[in-house]
């Protein structure tokens, strides 16, 4: 049978904090898992080697608002309980650190990332990524990070939002193609983000909608003049009615490597073996379609070089 839960935001002292550094990262763990590490006789950085759990926890990033993201995910996750002859357990944190932090105090074993929450989650926790997908966008593991504004604006290049007039809105800080990656463009554009070693986060110019559906409605409705969203969840919301596609220009867009799906090393290789099997031999349309892949491929640590070095340089991972 499969379950599902939402992680509490306020189990997450650091999810309020601008970038994710080593050492408060590790101290916003503590209070989160630690009696319950203590029950157990074990840490999260020392789990038995080879582990097969009875059931296997998958975590989401609420890329999209949390309810929606459990819709999107539960024929997934009826799917792997089948292909793995075991329960799954889904879990859909409040926010992205939610994710980091469940993984990094051993409450999950696979979790489905973006590729900064990945880089902030090996700092803190000994996984690997293992498969993303094919986007039937690219027809490649990259997909993409988009800029955008209304039709009417004045606002005809990424240049133009060097106007401290200009409001833009970023998803949850610790999305990769909703935070990150609107930053460098931003950056190689010549917008400032304010100095310090986090720039972008002066609240008179940038928000933090929490999510690419929130930042793609904050533009169509006026209240941000711009803003970084992922395309595809953009385009989820044209699909949908929610928003008309001649509501939204897109004024800059550039390639993200894709999601990986992230598991824990201690886990049975055997049953890592298996989760990667799953993922590829993935021939379902309909649930592929649903995935927003046209298929799934390995995927390795190195491909997430850039993410990590952008991250490290505009002050999302210290």
């Amino acid at each position: 049978m499969i379950a599902d839960h939402t992680l509490p935001r306020t189990a997450i002292s650091s999810a309020r904090r601008p970038g994710f550094t080593r050492r408060s990262a590790g101290l916003a763990g503590i209070s989160a898992g630690a009696s319950a590490l203590v029950a157990c006789g074990a840490t999260a950085t020392t789990p038995v080697a080879g582990e097969r759990p009875r059931t296997l926890r998958v975590g989401l990033i609420p890329n999209q608002a949390p309810d929606r993201v459990r819709a999107q995910y539960q024929p997934l996750g009826d799917y792997l309980q089948k292909t793995l002859a075991q329960p799954i357990e889904l879990v859909v944190a409040t926010d992205y650190t939610g994710v980091v932090e469940a993984m990094a105090s051993d409450k999950l074993d696979v979790a489905y990332f973006g590729g900064l929450t990945f880089a902030q989650a090996e700092i803190r926790a000994d996984v690997s990524p293992l498969v993303t997908e094919i986007d039937r966008e690219t027809n490649s593991k990259q997909y993409y990070s988009a800029i955008i504004t209304r039709p009417d604006s004045a606002i005809k290049a990424l240049a133009d939002l060097k106007d401290p007039a200009r409001k833009f809105a970023f998803g949850d800080i610790n999305s990769t193609s909703g935070s990150l990656y609107p930053r460098i463009m931003l950056d190689r554009a010549g917008v400032s983000g304010g100095g310090g070693t986090t720039p972008y986060t002066d609240p008179q110019r940038f928000i933090n909608s929490g999510g690419h559906d929130a930042t793609t409605l904050a533009v169509v409705n006026g209240s941000v003049d711009a803003g970084g969203v992922e395309k595809r969840v953009m385009q989820r919301l044209i699909d949908a009615g929610t928003v008309k596609a001649d509501q939204i220009r897109v004024v800059e867009q550039t390639l993200v490597m894709g999601y990986p799906w992230v598991v824990r090393n201690r886990l049975d290789r055997a049953l890592l073996e298996q989760i990667a099997s799953a993922f590829i031999n993935l021939k379902d349309a309909e649930l592929l379609k649903l995935m927003r892949a046209e298929r799934y491929e390995r995927v390795v640590r190195t491909e997430y070089d850039e993410v990590r070095r952008e991250a490290t340089r505009l002050g999302l991972l210290r």
